[in-house]
């Protein structure tokens, strides 16, 4: 094999890998956004209508819980029934894919609830040395320090 083949192997290769990373980064896109994790995480609990799904998901509107359940839906993370009553019910679940996330989302809301303290002491420390420090930023580091229990699960991740 002479070096101009090599190097179309090797870059045939490395497309391969773009291409992974492209699907990967659009996968972790989806499930890491604050309104896929929190729906997620809401589903876990149990199955749920689509308007107690839109209540438990504090601030999130119509269009957006509407769009994000299609999404989650088309990467086979969430099952919808829709039943012919007046009006339509629909309900909304978790796959078995989709429950298999429910364990690394546990995994990284406990390390954020875990380390909410030092994230804020970073952040206040960041400021100060960036001229950014202020009455929010303080406010921000008591208002995560003042916690005296750890949040629900999708509190911690944008309920509000």
């Amino acid at each position: 094999m002479n070096n101009q083949e090599k190097d179309g192997l090797q870059a045939g290769r490395q497309l391969t890998i773009l291409e992974d990373c492209t699907v990967t980064r659009q996968i972790l896109d989806r499930v890491g956004d604050k309104w896929s994790m929190l729906i997620i995480v809401n589903l876990g609990a149990q199955s749920l209508r689509f308007k107690e799904l839109q209540r438990r998901s504090g601030g999130i509107s119509q269009r957006m819980l509407t769009q994000t359940l299609r999404h989650l839906e088309r990467d086979g993370l969430v099952w919808r029934k829709a039943t012919p009553t007046v009006p339509l019910t629909v309900e909304y679940g978790l796959t078995s894919l989709g429950e298999s996330i429910l364990g690394p989302l546990t995994l990284l809301v406990e390390w954020v609830n875990g380390n909410l303290g030092e994230i804020a002491r970073a952040r206040v420390s960041y400021d100060s040395g960036h001229g950014e420090a202020g009455p929010a930023a303080r406010l921000e580091e008591s208002n995560i320090e003042s916690e005296t229990k750890p949040p629900h699960a999708a509190e911690a991740i944008g309920a509000e």
